[in-house]
């Protein structure tokens, strides 16, 4: 059973870089980035195919944040570059299996499309 673990967590100033990872035990999956504020929704962030093929972002991180994996590792990466206020959150990362050729290319974006979710790793970004 995957249970993904979130790690790179921590406060940063207005403008600054995190660099996110989270790592998955005993296989690669596809993985999505989820963000939580507190009294707000789950907010997708980023969402990797599991060949890291493909890649999908949210439009309010866009052309900032980067997602990455490394297979040999069974790890991805969510580098976060020129980070705002707005980015504080609980950061999740969630994890399913791709069981054809044609799953594994695809990103997913809900989140109810994953099975397993790491405990969250707290993001704060100062002005």
């Amino acid at each position: 059973q995957a249970q993904p673990v979130e790690s790179g967590g921590g406060s940063v100033q207005a403008g600054g870089s995190l660099r996110l990872s989270c790592a998955a035990s005993g296989r690669s999956y596809s993985t999505g980035w989820f963000r939580q504020a507190p009294v707000r929704e789950r907010q997708f962030v980023a969402a990797i195919s599991l060949i890291g093929t493909n890649r999908f972002y949210a439009e309010s991180t866009k052309g900032r944040f980067t997602i990455s994996r490394d297979n040999a590792k069974n790890t991805v990466h969510l580098q976060m570059n020129s980070v705002q206020p707005e980015d504080t959150a609980v950061y999740y990362c969630a994890v399913r299996t791709a069981t054809s050729a044609v799953a594994s290319t695809r990103v997913y974006i809900r989140p109810d499309d994953y099975t397993y979710w790491g405990p969250g790793t707290q993001v704060t970004v100062s002005s």
